[in-house]
């Protein structure tokens, strides 16, 4: 069981000890820590923030708990209920909060919830910003209001549907094109919001919606990670049902993967690339991914004369680099789409109508569009970590080792060949080396990956 406490939020797993694990001890002090920090951010004296949570099985809970523990700091909170992470994220600044926190654990499993943080932009925390949130929860430096200046919950359950009105009406959605289309299309909303939102935004659409694990339980039929192995049940419903696509979700709405009318994923990394794909071709423009993802991104981008560039991992370093290059568009190879036109947050919502257009202009199947893209195959594996293992050290080994390559270390380490890349990392959300290879062929990076993968346990001992 864990607890993983960083500068985007903590997470862990339900029960166990306090400070272990996410009990409802730690949900209130990390909760008493960011209400406190967001007093001294705003240096106002009535503070509003938007809560939402997905529908995962402890969520009532940890929901319940965090209100009232934003009540108990004087704070007034507007309660959007069962919600996504983009909804939270586009509320905020509709509803000119001070701050939002998404109860989320995104793609982990069940067992898993978290606390994530946003500002008044409706935009996840810098790092120097969840730092002294991290500080005022160790330091249990809370402050709580009286009786008479508690804070006041509003309940608001419009916000999916207004998050639905705000996509159909970006200037690049064309929704009359996708009605003439007449799609059919399978839904994997893995048993949590997803499974309501998406099928109302499709069906606005004009879009003949098959739906597949849409029931907001909590109970996740599969690995909720959006990846091949994890979606079989839909790959063949997918054919079974003579559907154009199949649409899959992650629990909070944030991550958005493609199944091709022949049952083959289309491939997370190329939900990006065929939304910018998209969208560079009706606006000029810059684009922006992680470090981690795929390099058909650059390659698009270039063939619309654009320029591309890579950040650290992580949603708010994307942003930072979007900014800072003015990109229209952006995101993380793991499904994640960000088009500031709308906001700076990973929208599946925004990634489908986009696609969805793009796929009604180019009339051709789904297979027909991904086979348009620059032919990469990425193998994406990871290293359970131990006490034991000094992460650190394996990094700078991996590092000497390839010291005539091309090598990006701002985060992890990243080595460019000629022909491929890998890229390692240690993640801020799990106990594991994230170990991402991508080549020409699946093999060729299955290959890489196994190379690398053997370089490090050598390195290790283990």
């Amino acid at each position: 069981m864990t607890l993983i406490k960083s500068i985007s939020g903590i997470r862990g797993t339900i029960g166990g000890k306090v400070g272990d694990n996410l009990t409802p001890v730690d949900a209130v002090k990390f909760a008493s820590a960011y209400g406190t920090w967001l007093k001294e951010y705003s240096k106002k004296d009535k503070l509003t923030v938007v809560v939402g949570r997905d529908a995962r099985i402890s969520g009532p809970m940890i929901h319940n708990l965090v209100i009232n523990t934003l009540i108990g700091l004087g704070i007034d909170v507007i309660d959007l209920g069962l919600s996504t992470t983009p909804t939270v994220e586009v509320a905020v600044p509709l509803e000119k909060a001070d701050g939002g926190i998404i109860l989320t654990a995104s793609h982990n499993p069940k067992q898993w919830n978290a606390l994530k943080l946003l500002n008044e932009k409706g935009e996840f925390l810098n790092g120097a910003e969840g730092e002294k949130i991290l500080q005022i929860a160790e330091d249990e430096a809370f402050d709580f209001s009286d009786v008479d200046n508690l804070g006041e919950i509003t309940q608001n359950d419009a916000y999916m549907d207004i998050h639905i009105d705000e996509v159909l009406n970006l200037p690049l959605v064309d929704v009359e094109a996708v009605k003439a289309a007449k799609f059919k299309v399978v839904v994997d909303g893995v048993n949590s919001s997803g499974g309501i939102i998406i099928p109302k935004l499709l069906e606005l659409m004009g879009v003949e919606v098959v739906k597949l694990y849409c029931e907001p339980n909590g109970h996740f039929p599969h690995n909720p990670e959006p990846l091949k192995e994890h979606l079989t049940d839909i790959s063949e419903l997918v054919v079974k049902e003579k559907a154009h696509l199949g649409v899959v979700v992650d629990p909070d709405v944030d991550r958005l993967a493609f199944i091709c009318e022949d049952g083959e994923m289309f491939g997370e990394e190329y939900t990006l690339v065929a939304c910018a794909d998209y969208v560079l071709s009706k606006t000029s423009g810059n684009t922006v991914s992680n470090m981690s993802s795929s390099r058909a991104l650059r390659d698009v981008t270039n063939k619309h004369n654009g320029t591309y560039e890579a950040s650290a991992v992580g949603e708010v370093n994307v942003v930072e680099l979007m900014k800072k290059n003015n990109a229209i568009i952006g995101g993380e190879g793991n499904g994640g789409i960000i088009y500031p036109e709308s906001h700076y947050g990973r929208d599946s919502m925004v990634g489908v109508a986009l696609f969805l257009t793009h796929l009604a202009n180019k009339k051709m199947s789904v297979s027909a569009l991904r086979a348009s893209y620059p032919e990469y195959y990425m193998s994406k594996n990871k290293i359970e970590l131990t006490p034991q293992i000094d992460v650190d050290a394996i990094l700078v080994a991996m590092t000497e080792k390839y010291k005539n390559e091309d090598i990006t270390t701002i985060d992890g380490v990243k080595i460019d060949f000629a022909e491929n890349w890998v890229h390692l990392r240690k993640s801020n959300t799990e106990p594991i080396i994230r170990i991402y290879t991508e080549a020409s062929s699946q093999q060729l990076a299955d290959d890489l990956a196994l190379r690398i993968i053997d370089e490090i346990k050598a390195v290790a001992g283990i």
